[in-house]
């Protein structure tokens, strides 16, 4: 009994470290972790190789990233057997354009419910925000991944989850439109 369970073991280990090595060369791309802060408050990405990913099952799990700000008390919700009321004031409807700069958190078909935020204090890092940029027409759905302080007042840096760096340029409040505070799918 004890080597069938051994060898169980085994063959469930030699799979993690196949797939693990398929999926690098299945991919022409270079596998890129997801990023982590350094010590300038911006992200650095670590090229890892097939062996080190099939290795990181067996190691810690990855730091806590910033999540957004809760902002529905579980008293806000109530579900019904052929309804949801959430009891939010000032909320908004949004959809989304299909850019791929949020997948896969929001992509098209999504929805979400947001909230206009009336100070700096309601934004926090990990929110997903709705803003206009000086670099770009429209109104951009990033994530707000630093909140600071200059000579101007508060300024947040955004990035797209799926994009490579930060957006360009710091956001002023006066630039936020809203918070999404709840992702229909």
């Amino acid at each position: 009994m004890f080597k069938k369970i051994l060898l169980l073991i085994c063959v469930f280990l030699l799979g993690i470290v196949v797939t693990n090595i398929y999926s690098h060369y299945a991919s022409a791309e270079v596998n890129l972790q997801l990023p982590e802060n350094n010590a300038n408050g911006g992200y650095e990405y670590k090229e890892t190789t097939a062996f080190e990913r099939a290795i990181s099952v067996f190691s810690k799990p990855s730091s806590e990233r910033p999540s957004p700000m809760d902002r529905i008390r579980e008293d806000q919700i109530l579900v019904g057997h052929d309804n949801v009321i959430i009891n939010i004031k000032g909320a908004e409807w949004a959809s989304f354009t299909d850019t791929n700069s949020m997948d896969p958190v929001i992509d098209a078909g999504a929805h979400a419910i947001e909230i206009i935020p009336t100070s700096e204090n309601q934004v926090q890092v990990g929110d997903i925000v709705a803003y206009e940029s000086e670099y770009a027409d429209g109104t951009i759905i990033h994530r707000v991944v630093y909140k600071g302080e200059d000579e101007q007042g508060t300024y947040f840096v955004m990035k797209g989850d799926n994009n490579p760096s930060d957006d360009p340029g710091r956001v002023r409040f006066h630039q936020l439109r809203k918070v999404v505070v709840a992702i229909i799918y």
